[in-house]
């Protein structure tokens, strides 16, 4: 067993030699290793440093590569433009082609980019190409001006507006192909390299050219109803109230406004959105000189006839305003152009109603005689004809009015103040009343004007009182009836016109009535209750005149036979005068009522009382109480 043991010992002691044996071979090795891991380390370091100056080189050779690459491609393409002028040159010198612009153009457009190209590389050797090309696009653009030009000139006979007005056909607009055109050539005009070579930085030249040619055809258009405007304004009889319609500017405004609209029809087409104000304002400034101009001038004619033609000014100013008002809504512009040419006119419209309240005045005044017989006169028929006709012209009198104010129609000075220090009234703020309203006021303005100053010269020029009451009825009259068969009825119901023409009519029949009080001043007695008895009468109560008579002593019935013939003289005079009279048919039967409701019940009374005092031969009681009704019937 022992023996068992001890070979077991010396199996394992010769393992663990053997593992020691291999732990020193491994021992031995990893020695090795790591020597050589020293060594390859010591290598890398020197290879590192031996390849880094290679690696930077390289990189460096590969930058400089790509840099010479570019600057063969920026060679390439500098001298590429030049290589191609011949041919863009040969395209230029020929000159547009006006069935098809597109390669002109296209040729223009590689102009301007291979000089942009050639300019920033700021180099000497471009700068003679530079200036070729220069010149190039200089003389295409002035080719383009050309074509512009000749597209234009075939659209620039003037036509006969009222062959379009009178059929109502719009106007003619460019052919959709030459507007098509004319848009490519402006696309490339408005440019600013065109601008720049064609030394034009303000403006476009397709704009100025388009405003010159086209801008000349609205002009010559539109000539003809300038001129027929101002001589259909003028031609009329001396003294002859303006009649509405009759003067050829509503036609000019007309042929304006569709011409103008026609035009921005083109202008739409023709030019980009951005350039559509300024194009169009330019194309209408001559057409618009000429219009401003010719309202100048109707201005004047209508200032030296301000009391007949003052009604053209009122036209005018509805006519333009309207015409302005729908041009802008369609085009949003030219407000401010129509406004400057109808200015002249406005103040003069603003103005006329001052001066005509005071030409009424002034007429009157310079009355050296009226008539005699109480008849109307003339100008009270003209002042309110003319009223009736300023009611047609209530939609234009309405912005007038209001800038004025109530009332400040009634001094002429202010409208002719120019001056800015002058500050507007406080009525002018006045927005409380409606412009029928200030229309209504200002008609009785007028009206009060021309009684007030009939009053003064009649009761200065008639040498009664009854003959200027019967003048001053008769015209009131007139003037009730010419409110009553017109417009103006309407217009003055609101206010108390009435009762201000009632005044005035009862002044009139009041002067003329204290005429007749003579007559019944002869018809009055004198009775003392407490010295007679009652006035006898009769069984049905109608008083005794024979006992009236018996009663009297003789002084007393010498006085009633003298009150008869005074009577009879006077109120034969006054029925003479009356029949005399030229009254107005409505003046004259109400006279003869107001007369006879006077002189009938004092006559009956006094000739109940007294008519026996001649005993029926007539010598003193020429009427009796029936003939005198006849007489004072008569008298309507």
């Amino acid at each position: 067993m022992l023996k068992s043991r001890n070979a077991d010992h010396a199996e394992e002691r010769a393992e663990v030699e053997v593992l020691f044996a291999e732990a020193a071979k491994l021992d031995t090795i990893s020695r090795k290793i790591k020597a050589s891991s020293a060594r390859l380390d010591d290598r890398g370091h020197l290879s590192k440093h031996a390849v880094e100056p290679v690696y930077s080189n390289t990189r460096s050779l590969q930058t400089m590569n790509g840099n010479i690459d570019k600057i063969l491609d920026a060679i390439d393409k500098m001298l590429g433009p030049s290589e191609d002028k011949a041919r863009e040159e040969r395209i230029i010198r020929a000159g547009p082609d006006p069935k098809g612009i597109t390669d002109y153009l296209a040729s223009l457009k590689r102009i301007d980019r291979a000089l942009s190209q050639m300019s920033s590389t700021n180099l000497r050797v471009n700068q003679q190409a530079i200036g070729d090309f220069n010149e190039l696009l200089s003389e295409g653009s002035s080719h383009l001006q050309a074509l512009y030009r000749s597209i234009l000139d075939d659209e620039l006979q003037p036509v006969e507006p009222l062959n379009y007005l009178v059929k109502k056909k719009p106007f003619p607009v460019l052919e959709q192909e030459k507007a098509s055109k004319l848009g490519l050539i402006d696309s490339f005009l408005s440019s600013s390299t065109a601008r720049s070579a064609l030394h034009s930085s303000r403006e476009s030249p397709s704009i100025r050219i388009y405003a010159e040619l086209r801008g000349g055809y609205l002009s010559g258009s539109l000539h003809n109803l300038s001129t027929a405007s101002i001589s259909t304004s003028k031609r009329k009889v001396s003294g002859e109230i303006y009649r509405q319609g009759t003067s050829g500017v509503g036609t000019y405004a007309q042929a304006i406004e569709s011409s103008f609209s026609a035009e921005f029809n083109n202008i739409s087409a023709v030019f980009g959105r951005e350039n559509w104000g300024f194009a169009f304002e330019a194309t209408c400034r001559k057409a618009l000189a000429e219009f401003a101009k010719t309202l100048r001038e109707l201005n004047m004619h209508i200032k030296a006839n301000l009391a007949t033609d003052c009604f053209l000014a009122y036209e005018i100013v509805e006519i333009v305003t309207n015409v302005g008002y729908r041009l802008d809504q369609q085009t949003g512009q030219l407000k401010l152009p129509f406004a400057d040419a109808l200015k002249p006119i406005q103040e003069t419209a603003r103005s006329s109603l001052a001066e005509l309240l005071e030409d009424v005045r002034r007429r009157v005044s310079s009355m050296q005689s009226l008539p005699l017989d109480g008849s109307v006169i003339p100008f009270t028929t003209e002042v309110m004809t003319r009223m009736q006709t300023m009611i047609t012209y209530a939609q234009s009198l309405a912005s007038v009015m209001a800038s004025l104010g109530d009332g400040n129609w009634q001094s002429v000075a202010p409208l002719h103040s120019t001056s800015s220090t002058s500050l507007p009234s406080l009525k002018s703020f006045d927005v409380g009343m409606d412009s029928t309203q200030l229309l209504a006021r200002y008609i009785m303005d007028t009206i009060e004007t021309l009684l007030t100053s009939l009053d003064a010269k009649a009761r200065m020029l008639l040498k009664t009182k009854s003959v200027a009451g019967v003048f001053m009825a008769n015209n009131v009259a007139l003037i009730d009836r010419m409110i009553r068969s017109s417009d103006l009825s309407s217009v003055l119901a609101a206010g108390n016109a009435s009762a201000k023409i009632e005044s005035w009519r009862k002044k009139g029949m009041s002067a003329y009535l204290e005429s007749w009080r003579e007559p019944c001043s002869a018809l009055m007695d004198v009775q003392y209750i407490n010295r007679s008895p009652r006035p006898p009468s009769g069984n049905n109560g109608v008083v005794d005149s024979t006992a009236m008579i018996k009663q009297l002593g003789s002084k007393d019935k010498d006085s009633i036979k003298e009150k008869f013939k005074n009577f009879n003289t006077s109120f034969d005079e006054l029925s003479s005068k009356h029949k005399a009279m030229q009254m107005e048919r409505e003046v004259r039967s109400q006279l003869a009522r107001e007369v006879q409701a006077m002189i009938e019940p004092l006559y009956a009374r006094f000739w109940d009382r007294y008519h026996e005092i001649d005993k029926g031969k007539g010598k003193y009681v020429k009427y009796d109480k029936g003939s005198l009704s006849a007489q004072l019937a008569g008298l309507g």
